[in-house]
């Protein structure tokens, strides 16, 4: 007789991060001139490495671009589509001609059956960027962006705006690489408190 000893394999949760714009596409200018496509490749990077370093690869995470150049709106949906991801971020930095200044989500304006659940995944991250940070909270709004609207019929769909580069102090915030990795940290362990809550 021949006994065969499993192993018991708990699959990862697979995790789009966007880096928005990108190339051509420098999305926001700061204030300080710094642009909004370097600041959240930077972010992304870093989520990656958080991943690996601290959670100990928890995470299998695909960035949608890895490098300055510009992937289109659907190349990115069509991407959390292909694998199968259990949740898409995208990273962007506000920009206002006023005085502005906080980390705000954004969520597809559609009732789908991943609404709520993106709702909860952007509070997550909310709640963990505002009071570890001490970023102002803006709150989760409802908005029609493409890369929402062709995500979040896949899975939980967010989009980050993580402070004003039009705001001085948020834009020299992200000049420094100890606010780039804290920042990545608040996104990574946001998605690790809303998928821990999920299990």
């Amino acid at each position: 007789m021949c006994i065969i000893f499993g192993q018991n394999h708990v699959a990862k949760n697979i995790i789009v991060i966007d880096p928005g714009h990108g190339g051509i596409d420098s999305g926001a200018i700061g204030i300080n001139y710094i642009q909004e496509k370097n600041v959240v490749l930077d972010i992304a990077l870093e989520i990656l490495r958080l991943n690996k370093t601290i959670l100990n690869n928890e995470f299998d995470i695909f960035l949608t671009r890895y490098k300055d150049t510009l992937i289109s709106l659907s190349d990115r949906s069509r991407l959390t589509k292909s694998i199968k991801a259990n949740v898409f971020l995208s990273l962007h930095c506000n920009a206002s001609t006023v005085a502005s200044k906080g980390v705000e989500i954004y969520l597809h304006n559609s009732d789908n059956l991943n609404t709520k659940e993106s709702i909860l995944l952007g509070l997550s991250v909310l709640n963990e960027s505002s009071l570890k940070l001490g970023l102002k909270k803006r709150g989760v709004k409802f908005a029609d962006f493409q890369v929402l609207r062709e995500t979040c019929v896949f899975c939980p769909a967010i989009l980050v705006e993580m402070g004003f580069i039009t705001n001085y102090d948020e834009a020299n915030y992200f000049l420094k690489p100890s606010n780039i990795r804290a920042m990545a940290l608040a996104v990574l362990m946001g998605l690790y408190n809303y998928l821990n809550m999920e299990l």
